[in-house]
């Protein structure tokens, strides 16, 4: 049985990734900051016994990515094969809505670059040793990461802090390599979540079973690509 770990995944995407892949029969870790609050989660934990494991985590805070860490093997078992992580969706992240330009505060910035790619990137380095050779890792970035598709000013902290995401990829790219770990950035769409906003145009359940499409069929080959949920590549 696979094992897949999802961040953020109390609500909007992260949720459908959650849904998506036990549907498919995978055993999923769902990690988010108060699992004691994550009802959509708890109830589902009941309708999948054993499948599915609530674990705490605060993103932005490298103590946490490690209090993870220690906490799996207790969770998949510490047999090879079974205490491994097969597909890593490092999903969770920011945006902070309403910046203009002469406005836009450190504390934006900072908050944005720590949860939408610092995190990402340290997160991985932590449970690197608990990935499974030949495992996938996919960042859950934004086309607004583009440098290349940029065309006005907007949301400054959250395209800024998705660019980074995108290079950290490809680092991780490199880092992972002789493991044989694929890395891809992905774009969801425009995703109708509290984050996408109510006239985005995706369902989130639509945009899981399309990335998990993209991320099932990618190869080596495909490892630091920056790819849309359909699985087409995007400007850098």
């Amino acid at each position: 049985m696979p094992n897949a770990l999802v961040t953020g995944a109390n609500r909007g995407l992260g949720l459908a990734l959650v849904r998506a892949l036990l549907t498919r029969g995978d055993r999923v870790i769902a990690a988010c900051r108060h699992p004691g609050k994550a009802n959509d989660l708890n109830r589902l934990t009941g309708e999948h016994p054993g499948r599915l494991h609530v674990l705490p985590l605060d993103l932005t805070d490298p103590k946490s990515h490690h209090e993870l860490a220690r906490e799996l093997p207790l969770v998949l078992g510490n047999d090879a094969g079974e205490g491994r992580i097969d597909l890593l969706i490092n999903n969770a992240g920011v945006l902070h809505s309403g910046e203009r330009f002469g406005k836009v505060t450190a504390a934006n910035l900072e908050d944005s670059f720590r949860t939408n790619a610092m995190g990402p990137f340290l997160l991985t380095q932590a449970l690197a040793p608990l990935l499974a050779d030949d495992a996938k890792v996919a960042n859950i970035t934004s086309e607004l990461g583009s440098i290349a598709g940029v065309t006005r000013f907007g949301t400054p902290s959250y395209n800024i802090s998705k660019a980074a995401l995108n290079m950290a990829s490809v680092l991780l790219k490199h880092a992972l390599a002789d493991r044989r770990i694929t890395v891809l950035a992905l774009h969801p769409g425009w995703v109708r979540t509290e984050m996408g906003g109510n006239e985005a145009t995706l369902p989130p359940a639509q945009s899981a079973e399309s990335l998990l499409r993209v991320i099932d069929g990618a190869s080596l080959a495909d490892s630091g690509k920056y790819l849309d949920w359909n699985g087409e590549p995007l400007p850098w």
